[in-house]
């Protein structure tokens, strides 16, 4: 049941952002093209303020991290893809959407066992970087070793992510 609800997922992503329409049908079978062109999908409009770029990263971003990953490996290839997908799928590589910073702290402290009060002195709410794995916050140490005040930062993995 899983694999049919992801499936469902993913063709849903597929048509919110209307990746039909970054098909080259011209070159399909006539049957192909019939299909997809008496497709329901095609009821919605293409989103207009969007490149088609910027539609193929945000359902990649909407995928999850493999997909994103997949992006981030298609942004290094320009001999196979559109320069202007290209660049949009560069947004990828460091400028991923982060999660939100109460899911941040709320695994950080199930992790580590003890509220973000007791372990740093300083805790930024705002993430350094953001990216397709995890998150990166900035954070100083307290305590009563040499440790004490040193500024560290703390990755979080995005939840999700199996091992």
């Amino acid at each position: 049941m899983g694999n049919l609800w992801r499936l469902w997922k993913i063709l849903f992503i597929f048509t919110r952002y209307r990746l039909d329409a970054l098909v080259p049908t011209d070159q399909l079978p006539l049957k192909i093209r019939i299909l997809l062109w008496l497709a329901p999908w095609r009821l919605s409009p293409v989103p207009g303020k969007l490149s088609r770029g910027a539609r193929l990263r945000l359902a990649l971003e909407a995928l999850g991290p493999i997909f994103v990953k997949f992006g981030q490996i298609l942004s290094t290839r320009p001999d196979l893809i559109p320069e202007d997908i290209v660049a949009e799928l560069k947004n990828l590589q460091d400028n991923v959407a982060p999660f939100p910073t109460e899911t941040a702290l709320k695994l950080i402290e199930e992790q580590l066992g003890q509220p973000i009060s007791e372990m740093f002195a300083e805790f930024s709410e705002k993430p350094l970087a953001a990216a397709s794995i995890a998150q990166v916050y900035a954070a100083r140490l307290f305590g009563e070793h040499s440790e004490a005040g040193k500024e560290v930062v703390v990755k979080v993995v995005r939840p999700g992510i199996e091992d």
